[in-house]
């Protein structure tokens, strides 16, 4: 087991400091890699088996989890006063520790679970972290989402999924309307969430295919008609009358919600 280098921090002008000073995800894009921040998610991201850049924290983060750090892999670890690191990340740094990863490899689509979450036009960044957070907690093994749109391991993300996106196999498309007729070639049943006058209510809804996809779309139009014509069924969530539907991730926790529960009923 190699134990990791450390390297004491006093100023800010360390090359190796780019990201964590940047935050830029275009920076992030050219080298696959991510910044996560918060004992939380350092600590899912130290579990998950993905290949860690460095890590950047206090003295008193390093020696309470320096055993994981070591187990990790993590080959450099940067260690500065916390007011050193605050100035170097350009704002207080958040409990302590942040980290920077190599994202894992994109999975193929044939390679994908039999659950799904499929977004759409999604343009919240903290929108893809709720949903890979709820969908982790609720049987979901996949989530597949447009290559143009927010990466699910950008750093609000993340924070927001609290590390819990590691535990779903991630596939980005680049047209949707082929991606959902591949999927539907190998067996998925397609699922949307929109409001409709043919949706169907979610008590209504049943029993569970063995496989499929539930489509998610842009948070101000929702599921486009052309991918709607699409699919097998559209799902509504019953609500009061005057209210037109819930934010994106909070419809995703519900619907995914019934699905996991008639599934193991």
């Amino acid at each position: 087991m190699n134990f990791p280098e450390i390297v004491p921090v006093t100023t800010v002008d360390l090359p190796e400091l780019l990201p964590y000073r940047t935050l830029r995800g275009n920076l992030f894009d050219r080298d696959g890699s991510f910044v996560a921040d918060s004992p939380r998610v350092v600590g899912q991201l130290l579990e998950s088996g993905l290949r860690f850049k460095s890590l950047l924290c206090t003295r008193e983060y390093l020696e309470q989890e320096h055993g994981r750090i070591t187990a990790a892999g993590v080959p450099r670890v940067f260690v500065g006063e916390r007011k050193v690191l605050e100035t170097i990340v350009g704002h207080r740094i958040h409990h302590n520790v942040m980290a920077h990863l190599l994202r894992p490899e994109d999975v193929p689509l044939e390679e994908l679970p039999d659950r799904i979450v499929m977004l759409t036009r999604l343009n919240n960044m903290e929108n893809v972290g709720a949903i890979a957070r709820s969908a982790a907690a609720l049987g979901v093994g996949g989530y597949v989402v447009p290559m143009d749109g927010p990466h699910p391991y950008g750093r609000r993300a993340i924070r927001v999924s609290t590390g819990h996106v590691t535990r779903l196999k991630v596939h980005r498309y680049t047209d949707a309307k082929s991606t959902l007729m591949e999927l539907r070639s190998r067996g998925y049943r397609i699922l949307a969430a929109e409001v409709t006058q043919e949706a169907i209510p979610l008590a209504q809804f049943g029993p569970v295919p063995e496989r499929w996809a539930l489509v998610l779309g842009n948070e101000e139009h929702g599921v486009s008609e052309e991918l709607l014509s699409l699919c097998d069924a559209t799902l509504r969530i019953e609500m009061d009358p005057g209210i037109k539907s819930f934010n994106v991730a909070m419809a995703a926790s519900i619907i995914l919600y019934h699905l996991h529960y008639l599934s193991i009923k």
